[in-house]
C-alpha cells in the first residue's frame, strides 16, 4: 500500500539542503584558494564544474520551496 502524500515537512527538507550545498561549496571554494597552486589543473576543473552544479542545485531547491508555497495556499 502506498503511503499518503505528506509534503508538510517538504520545505524544511529543502531548506536543510541549499544549507548543505551552500556549505559544500564554500568549502571547495575555499579550498580552490588555499591549494590551487597546488593541484592540478583538471582537479581545479573538475571542482569549479561541481561547484556550477551545485548553484544549479541550490537554484532548483529554491524553485521547489516556491512550488511548495504555492501547494500549501491551495
Amino acid at each position: 500500500m502506498a503511503k499518503p502524500d505528506n509534503r508538510a515537512d517538504n520545505v524544511d527538507h529543502l531548506q536543510k539542503s541549499i544549507q548543505n550545498t551552500q556549505e559544500n561549496l564554500h568549502e571547495a571554494e575555499d579550498y580552490l584558494e588555499e591549494f590551487s597552486s597546488e593541484i592540478s589543473s583538471e582537479e581545479h576543473s573538475q571542482i569549479e564544474e561541481k561547484n556550477e552544479r551545485r548553484k544549479e542545485a541550490i537554484s532548483g531547491f529554491r524553485s521547489e520551496i516556491k512550488d511548495e508555497a504555492q501547494h500549501s495556499q491551495e
